[in-house]
């Protein structure tokens, strides 16, 4: 009887498979010596989602039984799996790949006139991790490299390195295979409803800091994205594509995109390209009478996107969607979907990829020398020759905006003199980034500070300038006069060197500006050493000079240290940041407040609350903890809404909202957040976060609604095909506004002026409040720096605040408009976070 029942169970299980004869036309042979993925796996592709470890340990195996395959750890994920990246060609060409390589790139920068090696095809699958039949269908597609016989493939190889990223995000595979797997039961169910269908939060599309990777590869915050655009600028690839999921409800989706939506910058012959290749797609699909659509809903606007960076790089990038099972089965209204359906079609259509670049070689060899042939003429067309960037006085921010440029192989120059340009004053030192270099276009897109579109709906933001975000200042360079500069790109300089340290000294100076300053206080606090923070500015005593400190300098006094080996403790701490200490000879200063001064605020290690869970943004609750963790070295406690009621809040100083619903906070836990502010606990809250405080009366402000903000736009007479085009100028997609800050409030201590960029993408709006001192940024007359906003919604927020703090009790609230830490690369804004842990109540 049991071995009947072991025998039933398996029976139902092989139902649901397929074998791999199904994936493959019964026409391609392939090589019975290398082992297909079942004799790996222990089951047929698509019966299990494939974990992560899985399918690297069959990726290796097939390398090493296959010649005309080799495989490469590139990197490693934040969770510490191994990024893969398989490479195909033909066994002799494998044994000169690193050649084959260098020869692509002499001819690409015009070395060589004529390139009759192989061209590099990339195959992308998976970025977001629930949309997993991208890395399932890789299992097949290395199989098929390896083991597939006859002339077809053999010309394919020798025409052809074709570069196989079999997950783009290991991290968040692992998490969705585990999910969909352990809710797998020997009957599927195809019902949406079933929890199979229904991820928990923070859903498994996101790595492991729950960042989407699709919009990484212009800020490149996550080794993931830093490895993988390495190795595309190692190999320049003609064609790159990636390959994700969608809806349920969908059929397949693959580029071109909408073409009114396609950045400016994009060459046109790149879309003629884009077209070609498609008929191969669609030939395809056609045979296999799968439902399909071009030209509809998605776009090749941000230039941080896997199919869009590539745009802007000289490669011809191309995005595929296949509607998901997200699982086994699910029902859609073309029937029920199957797991092993998807991965099909992403493999059929990996095989089309493969016969429209082998049958435009040439053509498409030919547009990527043209692309990079094209820089002169296209420099010398432009009425400016580049841009220069001050450095400003924090080493540290300016240092990760260059080497951010250094990735995307962008060259800039330290200026060795002075310069001028029209009211702005650079320094030695700052960087000049001339227009007329291979990265042409990508610094044109990576700068660009345009407001006005031919279409103004976005798939995703609209505005991004890097410089910006990391609050440097820059300007336009029109002219070369006067103009010095090394001749060596800039590169990282070796650690600075302190001022001269004293083990006697009265007490130590650290600045504020730098923008590791908050991760060393918390560090020196965790250690047990006591830390004041100037609420004014003094100058104080080093050596044999007097050295200015700003306001929000931290001060380490000597008298009041009780830890053993405290000197070694700061030397060490602040060497390991880089971050210049200086011995202060006596509490009696030259000018300003005193070390002794009740001006200097002792400050806490901050215990910090972050609140998750189902309604919150996974988003910007990740990009919270990740700027929390990496830049501050703290752990925040994230807990889900539902949970908050039962804490001990007593045991946090700071409680972070960020944007998202708040509805599940039941009255217990609004009741307890209440009194935990009241008797001297910090509150912060971002978008949706802040409209919260607003409507628990922890903030008295006047406000105005989304719903307001969209009555300001007459639909009344708009024919429905106007529908689309109503809702792109109702919303803001993603853009740069300009904020003026008060300098002198604790929130705004290290910044340099009273001008800060800020990333936003909420029409909530806070009013200009009329109370004295607790508007803290407010949005200036003519906000907009870059990116879409309809001219209705910018006199809206023109003028309003953008971050406001007051006191509630003995309290603090704080409240902002946008979200400070925007995808961790908002170097510039993410201070405010970073003062509100610190200064949050001194003011």
């Amino acid at each position: 009887m049991r071995v009947f029942v072991l025998l039933l169970a398996f029976l139902v299980f092989q139902s649901q498979a397929k074998p791999i004869s199904y994936y493959f036309s019964p026409e391609i042979e392939f090589d019975q010596r290398i082992s297909k993925p079942s004799d790996v796996l222990g089951y047929e592709v698509g019966e299990w989602h494939v974990r992560h470890d899985q399918l690297v340990n069959y990726m290796h195996r097939v390398a090493e039984q296959s010649p005309r395959l080799s495989i490469t750890t590139v990197g490693y994920s934040h969770e510490k799996r191994p990024l893969l990246l398989l490479s195909a060609t033909s066994t002799e060409q494998q044994k000169s790949l690193d050649s084959i390589r260098q020869a692509r790139l002499a001819y690409l920068k015009g070395d060589t006139k004529l390139h009759d090696g192989p061209n590099v095809i990339w195959m992308g699958y998976s970025v977001h991790g629930n949309e997993s039949s991208g890395s399932n269908a890789a299992l097949l597609v290395a199989y098929y490299l390896a083991a597939a016989q006859g002339e077809e493939i053999e010309t394919l190889l020798e025409n052809n390195i074709i570069l196989i990223d079999p997950a783009m995000n290991p991290d968040g595979l692992a998490r969705f295979a585990q999910w969909a797997n352990s809710h797998r039961g020997q009957v599927l169910s195809a019902d949406p409803a079933h929890r199979e269908h229904v991820e928990a939060w923070p859903s498994a599309r996101t790595n492991h800091y729950w960042f989407d990777l699709n919009r990484d590869w212009l800020l490149l915050q996550h080794p993931e994205s830093r490895a993988r655009v390495e190795q595309f600028h190692r190999w320049k690839p003609t064609v790159l594509t990636d390959f994700h999921e969608m809806g349920t409800n969908s059929s397949y989706f693959f580029q071109p995109a909408i073409p009114s939506r396609t950045h400016p910058i994009t060459p046109k012959q790149n879309q003629l390209l884009t077209h070609k290749l498609a008929t191969y797609h669609a030939k395809t699909l056609d045979n296999e009478k799968q439902l399909y659509f071009t030209q509809e809903r998605f776009d090749d606007f941000y230039i941080g996107k896997g199919s869009t960076y590539p745009d802007v790089n000289g490669t011809v990038g191309i995005l595929f969607e296949q509607a998901s099972s997200r699982g086994h089965v699910q029902e859609s209204i073309n029937g029920d979907l199957h797991f092993y359906r998807t991965i099909k079609n992403q493999l059929l259509t990996t095989l089309s990829t493969f016969q429209g670049v082998n049958a435009h070689r040439t053509e498409l060899m030919h547009y990527q020398r043209t692309f990079f042939d094209s820089i002169s003429e296209l420099a010398s067309k432009e009425k400016y020759k580049g841009f220069v960037v001050a450095k400003g006085q924090d080493t540290y921010r300016f240092e990760q905006f260059s080497e951010l440029l250094k990735h995307h192989q962008v060259d800039a120059y330290p200026l060795t003199k002075t310069l001028k340009v029209g009211e702005s004053n650079y320094q030695i030192g700052d960087l000049y980034i001339p227009l007329k270099q291979p990265q042409l276009r990508f610094i044109q897109a990576a700068f660009s500070t345009q407001t006005s579109f031919e279409d103004n709906t976005f798939y995703d933001v609209s505005g991004w300038t890097l410089p910006y975000a990391f609050d440097l200042d820059f300007t336009l360079v029109t002219s070369s006069w006067g103009l010095k500069y090394t001749d060596a790109p800039w590169s990282v300089l070796p650690n600075i060197a302190s001022s001269p340290r004293s083990d006697g000294a009265y007490a130590y100076g650290i600045e504020w500006h730098h923008y590791l300053a908050p991760k060393l206080a918390n560090l020196l606090l965790k250690e047990g050493i006591v830390v004041r923070g100037a609420l004014k500015p003094f100058t104080a005593k080093i050596s044999q000079e007097d050295h200015v400190f700003a306001a929000g300098s931290l001060v380490i006094p000597s008298g009041l240290q009780t830890v053993q080996n405290w000197r070694n403790t700061l030397y060490t701490l602040a060497d390991s940041l880089d971050i210049q200490l200086f011995s202060i000879r006596t509490g009696l200063t030259a000018q300003g407040i005193d070390l002794g001064s009740r001006f200097m605020a002792p400050l806490k290690q901050p215990k910090v609350l972050l609140v998750g869970g189902h309604g919150t943004s996974q988003y910007e609750v990740g990009e919270v903890w990740y700027h929390l963790d990496r830049h501050l070295s703290i752990a925040p406690t994230i807990a889900e809404q539902d949970r908050i009621g039962q804490l001990d809040l007593s045991r946090y100083t700071h409680l972070i909202l960020a944007d998202g619903r708040y509805d599940i906070l039941n009255k217990q836990a609004k009741s307890a957040i209440h009194a935990w502010v009241k008797k001297g606990g910090v509150i912060w809250g971002h978008k949706r976060g802040a409209k919260w405080l607003v409507e628990q009366q922890l903030l008295h402000i006047e406000t105005v609604s989304t719903k307001e903000m969209k009555s300001l736009f007459k639909s009344d007479e708009l024919p429905y095909s106007e529908r689309e085009a109503l809702a792109a100028k109702q919303r803001i997609a993603g853009a740069i506004y300009d904020t003026q800050i008060d300098l002198s409030h604790p929130l705004a201590f290290g910044f340099e002026d009273n001008r800060l960029p800020v990333f936003k993408n909420s029409t909530w709006v806070m009013r200009h409040h009329k109370k004295p001192f607790t508007n803290v940024a407010k949005y200036t007359s003519t906000p907009l720096l870059s990116g879409y906003t309809d001219e209705r919604n910018r006199a809206q927020i023109a003028g309003s605040s953008a971050l406001i703090a007051q006191r509630y009790g003995q309290g603090s609230v704080i409240a902002m408009a946008d979200n400070p830490v925007f995808r961790g690369y908002w170097y510039g804004s993410s201070r405010l976070l970073s003062n509100a842990l610190f200064f949050g109540d001194s003011f």
